[in-house]
């Protein structure tokens, strides 16, 4: 099952996923959609791509289920963003010498994290890391590029058997 993603008319940052017959709203990048991603413009990056890999915070919450990989996620969890380094938009295990985001957070956006194939394969440096399915902070604030959804509507698109993501252009 592939989910589409569609901005909202009028909003940078708000945006509606469509999985099946359902409409989930969602939360994107605080600067809208990109078809020009660059690391740090906080777009969520347009088009279609692979969900390769579920990391979840087993201290805190079930396993999702879900036709993906399922990890539960380790407090040496990190993700290089890096673009001077060879581990760039690549999962790596903390401590590490480059520049990285930790995946075990003390909010609770990260307590359930789909990785999206952007950039992945392979990773072009500078042309944005980090761009993940992850649970929304309450007050619905923008993320940094990634596709933000509740805990419960996070787990039904797992749950859907959902592989893949198309994140639609705005309409003229």
């Amino acid at each position: 099952m592939i989910i589409h993603v569609w901005p909202i008319a009028g909003s940078h940052s708000y945006a509606k996923l469509q999985c099946g017959r359902s409409i989930i709203p969602a939360v994107i990048g605080k600067n809208g959609l990109t078809t020009h991603k660059r690391e740090g413009d906080l777009c969520t990056p347009v088009g279609h791509f692979t969900l390769r890999k579920v990391y979840y915070r087993a201290d805190r919450i079930e396993p999702p289920v879900s036709a993906l990989p399922v990890v539960p996620m380790t407090q040496h969890d990190g993700w290089c963003d890096d673009p001077t380094s060879l581990f760039y938009n690549q999962f790596i295990t903390c401590p590490h010498p480059d520049r990285h985001e930790a995946l075990w957070k003390e909010d609770h956006v990260y307590d359930l994290v789909v990785v999206i194939g952007y950039n992945d394969d392979p990773p072009i440096a500078g042309h944005g890391s980090a761009i993940f399915m992850h649970l929304q902070r309450p007050e619905r604030t923008p993320t940094e590029g990634c596709v933000a959804l509740t805990e419960q509507d996070l787990r039904a698109v797992l749950a859907s058997g959902a592989k893949a993501i198309t994140i639609h252009a705005p309409q003229e």
